[in-house]
Order: C-alpha cells, then sequence, then structure tokens
C-alpha cells in the first residue's frame, strides 16, 4: 500500500509537460540577415522545398537586422517588401534593432555618425552612397535626405510597419528577446529590440515559448523555454532558420561559406 501511494505521489509532482502548439501552423523563423540577400535567396529555397515535401502553407517569421553589416541591405529590404507582397506565403516581418537605428537616423540626421558604428556605413554604400565625416553635420544631414529619397515612400512605408513581436500558439517570435521578470504585456519595445540573451542564458520560464536572434552565437539553439538563430550569418556565411510544428524544433541552414569566420568575430558583433 505504501509502494502505491508513493508511485502515485511521484506521477503527481512531475506532471508531463503540456506539448506546445503552433496553432496547426508550420513556422520558419529566420535569424538576423545583415545584408546577405544572397543568403535569403538561398534559405527561401531551401524552405520552399521543406514546405512543398510538408504540404503545408508555410508562415514565415522575418526576425529582423535586415540591413548593416553586410553588402546587400537595399537588396535585402526589396526582397522583404516582395515577400509581405506574395500571397504564396504568409509573411510577417519583425523590427530588429538595426531598422530602429535606420529609422532613427531618417528622423534625426545627428544619429549618424553613431549608427556608423554598428554598421551603418555598408547600409549607406548599397544606396550608392559614402558616408560623411562625423564631425560633418551639414554633410550628413545631405546622407539622410538622400537616403529618404534612395528608400522611397514605399520603403519608408515598409519600414515604419514592421512589427515587434508575433505570437502562434505558445510560441513568441521577437527580435532580441524578453526580460523574464515581467510579463508580456508589460515588456518594453527598447527591451524586445535590443535586449541581450547569449546562447542559453535567457532560457528561463516565460509564458511562451520565446524564438529570437539579435545575439550572435556559434551555432543555433534550442532550450528548454527559448530558441536562439542569430547565426552571424554577414560574418560565417551560415543563415539560420527555426523550423516549428507544435513540439518538433529542427534547424535549416545555408552551408557555411567563410571558414575564416571565428569565435572572436561574433563576440565582436556587438550592437
Amino acid at each position: 500500500m505504501a509502494n502505491m501511494f508513493a508511485r502515485l505521489f511521484r506521477r503527481a509532482a512531475t506532471p508531463k509537460p503540456r506539448p506546445r502548439s503552433t496553432d496547426g501552423r508550420l513556422i520558419y523563423a529566420i535569424g538576423d540577415i545583415h545584408g546577405r540577400c544572397d543568403l535569403l535567396e538561398q534559405l527561401l529555397h531551401l524552405i520552399d522545398e521543406d514546405a512543398r515535401a510538408a504540404g503545408i502553407k508555410p508562415v514565415i517569421i522575418l526576425l529582423g537586422d535586415y540591413v548593416d553589416r553586410g553588402p546587400g541591405s537595399r537588396q535585402v529590404l526589396a526582397k522583404v517588401a516582395d515577400l509581405l507582397a506574395e500571397p504564396s506565403r504568409e509573411v510577417r516581418a519583425l523590427r530588429g534593432n538595426h531598422e530602429d537605428m535606420l529609422c532613427a537616423f531618417l528622423d534625426d540626421y545627428r544619429t549618424g555618425p553613431s549608427w556608423l558604428d554598428v554598421g551603418g556605413g555598408e547600409t549607406l554604400r548599397a544606396f550608392g552612397l559614402t558616408p560623411a565625416l562625423r564631425s560633418d553635420e551639414e554633410g550628413w544631414q545631405k546622407l539622410r535626405d538622400a537616403l529618404a529619397d534612395a528608400i522611397g515612400r514605399k520603403g519608408h512605408d515598409m519600414l515604419r510597419a514592421l512589427e515587434i513581436i508575433a505570437i502562434y500558439g505558445d510560441y513568441l517570435f521577437v527580435h532580441a528577446g524578453v526580460r523574464h521578470d515581467l510579463p508580456l504585456d508589460g515588456q518594453s519595445v527598447e527591451d524586445l529590440l535590443w535586449i541581450r540573451h547569449p546562447a542559453g542564458s535567457g532560457d528561463q520560464p516565460f509564458e511562451k515559448m520565446v524564438v529570437h536572434g539579435h545575439t550572435a552565437a556559434p551555432a543555433a539553439f534550442i532550450g528548454a523555454h527559448s530558441v536562439s538563430v542569430d547565426t552571424g550569418a554577414y560574418a560565417t556565411g551560415v543563415l539560420s532558420c527555426a523550423r516549428i510544428m507544435d513540439d518538433d524544433i529542427c534547424f535549416i541552414q545555408t552551408r557555411r561559406r567563410n571558414h575564416a569566420a571565428s569565435d572572436e568575430v561574433l563576440r565582436n558583433y556587438g550592437t
């Protein structure tokens, strides 16, 4: 009798976790692209092949950071606009902290020098513009105006319309991560775009399974409470995507092409 009660107590103390749900959707969450349109094209091809094999219309969630660092920011922004207009895919495009800085520059040219420190020069060059000297206030104002003209009204509207989060069932998709001591409705936009969670360090209980990019690591990560998919594509040649359907999570990635990229490169990845 005592053994029977002991078994019942053990079962009650360790209930089997409820399976996570994506509300029946097959989701592909793509990490930080940073101007690597070539890798985005490769990854989309792999996603299309996988979705066709599954026989399900996919949801593609772009986790932000389309611009800066890599050479093709202009092409990536154009591709994101095309994806959002395609009826064959359901696409959600989230805002990253680098889109936040780009919009800040369009609003106030005086943020130009600080944007330059984190890869903004590559975005300017992608639009055929040359960064000004840090002290050249008039030069930065002219650059802002020229960039606004090059991006155009449609591009400007798309940047402003980028979402902060997407939720499907038990999954929260966000650029940077969350503060685990606050409920979802208490999170600040700044934290959602900027907070740092090195792989595994943000894997703490939250009301949703958190899928994020922003903090580059040599490998994508699946934890008990979070999934991290930023593999420093602009430096490593590896653009990663989390394939999620209910409790089934795996990664689809482009092949590594830059074998010289090291952990030190990723540690210096910064903002």
